[in-house]
């Protein structure tokens, strides 16, 4: 059996541009793009996963690979991937946020450890709500909608020279405003009780300067806090749950699925 070279090209793009979609999703989605994952793994998880949805794909555009329009093909492939695990980023940035700021509150800003996924010095609380998010997102099998999504774009939004426009670049840019917004919305009722007691402490501390209050308001306000985190920890990952289904929503009108 013998194949021309403009066969082998043919076979070639229809295997590259999807690839570098989808490996790029795993670059920057969460969970699967932690430093402890090896990157062979998310390598050989997307050549898999294009083996896998290559027979359903429409046929490639008739563009050279290695030419200046194939590498622009290559671009928009690796920019479409990288946005949409970026979104979903964004939304565990949120629950970054609140911990940040809960923690904060607390007076635990200094008990802090490594964040996996990005590498920086992050606090313990912070770091909770996020693995509460990943053991979430990993529950309802947002890793397997994003790759659903992913290979229907291949139909709505097509391997070709047109993807995302600036249009599409700005909705994402405003979007991130969420993660402050959303991100205060949930430490809100945990900071504003903290407030309370730490405005009571101050009353009594001047009514009675001699019972040295804050010396025992600080253990105090960890305990609360404490307590606090785990009563509304089920609520918080209930609205953690409508921002990633906000986050799809936003991907869905990115890859043209909605």
């Amino acid at each position: 059996m013998n194949f021309s070279e403009e066969e082998l090209l043919q076979y070639l793009a229809s295997f590259v541009w999807p690839f570098f979609r989808i490996s790029s999703m795993f670059i920057s989605v969460p969970v699967f793009s932690v430093r402890a994952l090896p990157a062979k793994v998310r390598v050989m998880l997307s050549a898999l996963i294009t083996f896998v949805i290559m027979p359903t794909l429409p046929a490639m555009p008739n563009i050279q690979v290695f030419g200046y329009q194939g590498v622009m093909v290559t671009l928009q492939q690796v920019v479409l991937g990288l946005t949409s695990g970026f979104i979903l980023q964004m939304v565990f940035s949120i629950m970054l946020f609140a911990g940040q700021t809960i923690a904060y509150s607390m007076g635990l800003g200094f008990a802090s450890m490594v964040d996996p996924a990005t590498g920086v010095q992050v606090p313990v609380i912070a770091q909770l709500f996020v693995i509460g998010g990943s053991l979430l997102f990993l529950a309802v099998d947002g890793h397997l909608l994003l790759i659903e999504m992913l290979a229907q774009s291949f139909h709505t939004l097509p391997v070709g020279t047109i993807g995302m426009d600036k249009t599409d670049l700005w909705r994402v840019i405003s979007w991130s405003s969420l993660i402050f917004a959303d991100g205060l919305l949930l430490s809100m009722p945990v900071m504003a009780t903290l407030l309370f007691v730490n405005i009571s402490f101050g009353v009594a501390s001047k009514a009675a300067p001699q019972l040295q209050i804050f010396g025992v308001g600080f253990p105090i306000t960890i305990m609360l806090g404490m307590v606090l985190i785990w009563i509304g920890l089920p609520t918080m990952l209930e609205g953690f749950s409508d921002m990633l289904h906000s986050g799809f929503a936003l991907i869905g009108e990115l890859l043209r699925l909605n």
